[in-house]
């Protein structure tokens, strides 16, 4: 029996304790803050998206775009189906929605957060809400809590996260403990976060949600990114799921280098949009332009449609150019946002980059530097798109990771 420290009480800390438990070791976990998974509460707006529902491994993994490859094994040892099935003998009916996000049916955070707290005592998990320091190692571990403390351990598991959402605990100390053993961390940047625009369209309409809406980022008239759902505007630019998950695509981002173009009405073609408008226009054909336009978009974006179509919003439907009218539908179909720079860190669901993944075995997570001492979950180079893949990172690693401590 082996004496195991877990540093970090998310997700994937607390799968890879309770595995190595279950496996008939002795595991503390050390948890910082006073509660475990602080992060999971504000996951998928409070709902924690747990999972996806996608149980073909080559799909998986394209939707992790830094270094996905690494994680064949992780998936193939613990899937979603394996996510699924383990909350549901925990007590924690699920349920799947559009793109295949798995959500509890009480749609409450707390109780997957509840959940595996019982699946830590189930499993006999020492839980310590302590802050470690320091972490070193001889014969054996030694790992220096903050106040002063010193404990032994025959293998560790750094699953701390990365340094997005800092008041979760989140606070990069884990990269601190990999570099000390000489691993790499590879650059930090955000990653799913919202993006911000110069562009005084945002502020315009600041608080609109878009739902049902296509969008494609561009960069030198290539599309690098595209997607159908919802967004967000706000004062300093977009937000919403769309433009989490676009931001994965984009590694740099300098200013007005990439272009958000959205269409409005993507049901229609040019052709269907234009009768559309037409029969509008001949059912109101006394009335002002801008009031015919409420039928077409919502009313904080009406003020900008007519800034950029330029239309007097007065001018008599009856009485607008087909010119106009071409204006309008390109408009409607491609409304160009111009992208500045990713908001700070520290408002990204998830980091990309941390330890270099040649540094670490990936079938079992296991550092290539120091025996014994394994990680899992975001504090590991990989991130994916948002729909509860990145929660999946941190099971499968977690749990790879505590299956090979022996």
């Amino acid at each position: 029996m082996s004496r195991v420290i877990v540093i970090g009480g998310g997700p994937a800390g607390i799968m890879a304790a309770c595995t190595a438990a279950k496996n008939g070791n002795s595991v503390t976990l050390f948890e910082s803050n006073q509660k475990i998974g602080r992060k999971l509460m504000i996951t998928g707006k409070g709902r924690c998206n747990v999972t996806n529902a996608c149980y073909n491994i080559s799909e998986l993994i394209s939707s992790v775009p830094k270094n996905g490859r690494f994680l064949y094994s992780a998936f193939s040892n613990f899937g979603p189906s394996d996510v699924m099935d383990l909350f549901t003998e925990l007590g924690v009916p699920l349920k799947v929605e559009r793109g295949n996000r798995v959500f509890p049916v009480s749609d409450r955070a707390v109780d997957i957060v509840d959940a595996l707290f019982f699946y830590l005592k189930q499993c006999k998990v020492f839980v310590r809400n302590e802050k470690i320091i320091k972490v070193e190692k001889d014969d054996e571990f030694s790992v220096f809590v903050k106040n002063g403390k010193v404990f032994k351990a025959d293998s560790v598991v750094i699953a701390t996260g990365g340094i997005s959402y800092p008041t979760t605990g989140s606070t990069g100390d884990g990269y601190e403990f990999a570099r000390s053993f000489g691993h790499t961390i590879t650059s930090i940047s955000p990653s799913l976060v919202p993006i911000e625009s110069e562009s005084p369209y945002c502020k315009a309409m600041q608080g609109l949600s878009l739902k049902n809406v296509a969008i494609k980022i561009k960069k030198d008239e290539i599309t690098v990114y595209d997607d159908f759902g919802e967004m967000l505007f706000t004062h300093f630019g977009v937000s919403g799921p769309m433009i989490l998950s676009a931001s994965s695509h984009i590694r740099k981002i300098e200013p007005n280098e990439y272009f958000l173009h959205i269409d409005l009405k993507p049901a229609l073609t040019v052709e269907q949009l234009d009768a559309r408008i037409l029969r509008d226009f001949e059912n109101n054909s006394n009335k002002d332009f801008h009031n015919v336009l409420s039928g077409l978009v919502p009313s904080k974006m009406i003020p900008v449609i007519l800034d950029i179509t330029e239309i007097s919003p007065y001018k008599k439907v009856n009485q607008i150019t087909k010119s106009e009218r071409m204006n309008l539908i390109s408009v409607l179909k491609d409304l160009t946002i111009p992208l500045l720079k990713f908001r700070p860190i520290n408002e990204a669901i998830i980091t990309s980059g941390g330890v270099d993944v040649k540094e670490i075995n990936p079938k079992t997570m296991e550092s290539k530097i120091v025996p014994n001492l394994y990680f899992a979950g975001e504090i590991i180079d990989v991130d994916a798109y948002t729909g509860g893949f990145n929660l999946q990172i941190a099971f499968s690693t977690g749990y790879l990771a505590g299956n090979n401590i022996y």
